[in-house]
């Protein structure tokens, strides 16, 4: 199997292209700098996808924006201090200030020239609208929670995805999606009957970090440890078959 194979690349978007674990460290800072040092950031990474992942499971149509500034509160309650409605909707609305990792926007840009790209993410359209502006490439198409009324791990996301691009003559066979986080993607992906690119950025971490932790862990077709790895490995092939 190559790179080669496949005629779009689906990408989650939080954690394989915008670094959110940072973006959530600097917008949840607040409330951590009232905890003084005795949370880690890994204490604070799992803590937040453990509220985020409740909640997205209980309220699975609510917007991105409104369900952070909830995981804000549920931060504050577990860690027994206190958030206004005020803070807690600064942070609600902090994505747009999530930064890109460094090699995103370049390799994406590289990527469009091979390969349709397909956005599959757990934000709503505002949130991503933003992030859209740190990666400077052009979506083939965009699909969010929002659009679809659910958070991935869950099955309808991948679904919606696949029906939507089966409008555009793209078949499963064809896709190789393309995510860090097992939980989210690579564990549903694999129930979608998709082939699957792991980018492994929290390679030289411990744990899951921002994401919960998938329990049998899915196997995936390729691995890298960035998105740059990813380029380099399509150039080897092509150059192989030049």
């Amino acid at each position: 199997m190559k790179l080669t194979d496949f005629k779009a690349l689906t990408f989650d978007c939080y954690g394989t292209l915008i670094d959110w674990e940072s973006g959530m460290i600097a917008g949840l800072k607040p409330l951590t700098d009232r905890m003084g040092e005795s949370l880690t950031r890994n204490d604070i990474l799992e803590a937040h996808a453990r509220h985020e992942s409740t909640q997205q499971r209980w309220t699975p149509a609510m917007d991105y924006t409104t369900l952070l500034s909830i995981v804000y509160k549920r931060l504050a309650e577990e860690w027994q201090t206190t958030a206004s409605y005020d803070e807690c909707m600064v942070y609600g609305n902090s994505v747009k200030d999530w930064p890109a990792f460094d090699d995103s926007a370049e390799s994406l840009q590289y990527l469009k020239q091979h390969f349709k790209l397909v956005i599959l993410s757990n934000v709503d359209n505002r949130s991503f609208a933003a992030s859209n502006k740190r990666l400077q490439v052009e979506f083939d198409a965009i699909y969010t929670a929002q659009d679809v009324g659910s958070y991935k791990p869950s099955e309808r996301n991948f679904d919606y995805m696949l029906e939507k691009l089966n409008d555009y003559s793209i078949k499963p066979k064809e896709i190789l999606h393309t995510a860090e986080s097992l939980f989210h993607d690579h564990a549903p992906a694999t129930r979608a009957g998709l082939k699957k690119c792991w980018i492994y950025r929290r390679f030289d971490d411990e744990g899951f970090g921002a994401t919960m932790n998938p329990g049998e862990q899915p196997e995936v077709e390729f691995k890298f440890n960035s998105m740059a790895a990813l380029v380099e490995a399509h150039k080897k092939e092509l150059a192989t078959t030049a």
